[in-house]
């Protein structure tokens, strides 16, 4: 019975460190992100795909509002009206919420935090991705028709997901970053 109970705690002590080690893991799939530049032709599978708009809907917003709703652009030609150089198999994903998208700063945030989200599950995946709003503009006075964007909703931000040369590193292919003690004040 001694034994029983000692193998127990064991499981429980391993069971911990392995917890504690996912949390590291997922600390450093946070840190290690690049926003990719190089990306190349080829398929998003239709289940990473599902696994990346889970990571969005899963993501926090301000009352549970769940302001966003996901736009997934598959069409090669529409995709590159929005972003000119997307490749053949690379997703679009166009977030949109209700109202002009300037004057919501919490659902603007929302939509902020489910872009987040589904870059850094799309990087988890094996993809790589980006984070864009410079088409914003563009996407709201010429394109929401053909988005089928539900109506009220403007686009907020977007996620480009697709397959990335295979020679390039999180730490080479990322902008330079500031040093944290130039960022950060304590009081």
């Amino acid at each position: 019975m001694k034994k029983a109970g000692f193998f127990c705690v064991i499981l429980v002590v391993f069971a911990g460190l392995a917890g504690a080690q996912e949390n590291r893991s997922g600390v450093q799939a946070i840190l290690n992100h690049s926003a990719a530049r190089n990306f190349t032709a080829g398929a998003v599978s239709q289940g990473d795909l599902d696994q990346i708009l889970l990571a969005g809907i899963r993501s926090p917003s301000a009352n549970n509002r769940q302001p966003w709703m996901f736009t997934v652009v598959r069409s090669p030609a529409l995709a590159r009206q929005i972003v000119s150089n997307n490749e053949d198999g690379n997703l679009l994903i166009v977030i949109s919420a209700e109202g002009d998208g300037r004057t919501n700063g919490s659902q603007i945030l929302d939509c902020a935090l489910a872009a987040q989200s589904m870059y850094l599950a799309a990087q988890a995946l094996g993809y790589g991705s980006r984070i864009y709003t410079g088409p914003i503009n563009s996407i709201n006075q010429r394109l929401k028709d053909q988005l089928a964007l539900p109506s009220g909703h403007n686009a907020v931000v977007l996620v480009r997901v697709g397959r990335v040369q295979g020679n390039v590193d999180a730490q080479s292919a990322a902008s330079s970053r500031a040093a944290v003690d130039t960022k950060v004040q304590y009081k």
